[in-house]
């Protein structure tokens, strides 16, 4: 099979297209062809190093899989043969997604959404999974009840709002003036157009200075700080970001304020959760551009530019949709 590999931490250009060795499924594992993946902020963490200690080298990176069970291991009972699914590998736990096969325990494997293709799911797997755990299993966003998501047009953004919309949420957003009716068409209520006034003022202005109950930090920089500014009294907030620098977080004492640091947990239950969405006609992932397989470096140069004027996901066609 081929695959990328990474044989040193570095830039895009420490990819190599390899000639592999198709894996066998052990025990409680399946066999997948990939048929496609997507680039996360993940993805160039892993590839520049950030996380030596854990992705031993060379390396098959990559967090998304959509594709078509090829074999089955002993005792799978959930997958045969000819199954579309999708998932995300266990992080910093084996191979990624870069490659034209994958294996992976069935624990983790979802039955794709028949209403998605693979490019698709392949761009809602982790990203998807993210949102979930962010803002149902950790900050509980109930109806009525609103949010201000951060970074509205990307990968995370653009499903958290779809998310936030479908569960009965008021959705703030901040994006450029470039994505705002991009984001007003997936299901944002109010668009704050970052660049042009400071989201703090804004918010208080749309919520007549109540505050949301909710906001979801997918940018970093000095959110955590600002945010409890903006946030409603027993308010929570959820951050997907490293915490690069010290920040002063007196201001959500006053709040009584809660916050949340996601890193997603794979769970075949959260894929579920989010089929049962795209069945509904609830969430729909976008890619903003599509690579094939030996394109991922190029896919990763861009998704690390800044102001690329992407809107949503990047998609990698691995193999051809059947």
């Amino acid at each position: 099979m081929q695959a990328l590999t990474l044989p040193r931490f570095g830039g895009p250009d420490a990819f190599t297209l390899s000639d592999l060795e198709v894996p066998s499924p052990g025990s409680g594992e399946v066999l997948v062809r990939v048929h496609a993946t997507s680039i996360n902020p993940l993805d160039y963490q892993v590839r520049r190093g950030d996380y030596a200690d854990l992705v031993p080298l060379p390396a098959i990176t990559g967090h998304d899989v959509s594709g078509v069970v090829e074999a089955v291991g002993s005792g799978v009972s959930a997958f045969k043969p000819g199954d579309a699914v999708w998932y995300t590998p266990e992080i910093f736990g084996g191979p990624g997604s870069y490659a034209e096969y994958h294996v992976a325990s069935e624990a983790i494997v979802g039955h794709k959404p028949a209403g998605l293709t693979h490019l698709e799911a392949a761009s809602l797997s982790l990203v998807g999974g993210t949102v979930w755990e962010a803002l149902i299993s950790r900050a509980g966003l109930r109806v009525g009840e609103s949010i201000l998501i951060q970074g509205a047009a990307g990968g995370v953004g653009h499903i958290a709002v779809q998310v936030a919309k479908a569960t009965g949420a008021f959705v703030i957003a901040t994006a450029s003036d470039y994505n705002a009716d991009f984001v007003r068409s997936i299901g944002a209520d109010v668009v704050i157009d970052y660049r042009a006034e400071d989201y703090v003022t804004a918010v208080n202005r749309e919520t007549a200075g109540a505050g949301v109950d909710v906001v979801l930090d997918t940018i970093g920089g000095d959110t955590l700080e600002k945010s409890p500014h903006v946030l409603a009294q027993l308010g929570r907030i959820v951050s997907i970001v490293d915490i690069t620098t010290p920040q002063n977080l007196v201001e959500a004492w006053g709040r009584n304020a809660s916050y949340h640091f996601v890193f997603t947990r794979q769970n075949r239950g959260k894929l579920d959760e989010l089929s049962t969405l795209v069945q509904r006609g609830l969430l729909k992932p976008h890619h903003g551009a599509t690579y094939p397989l030996a394109g991922i470096p190029d896919a990763h140069a861009l998704l690390e530019t800044p102001r690329n004027g992407l809107r949503g996901k990047i998609g990698i066609a691995v193999a051809q949709e059947d």
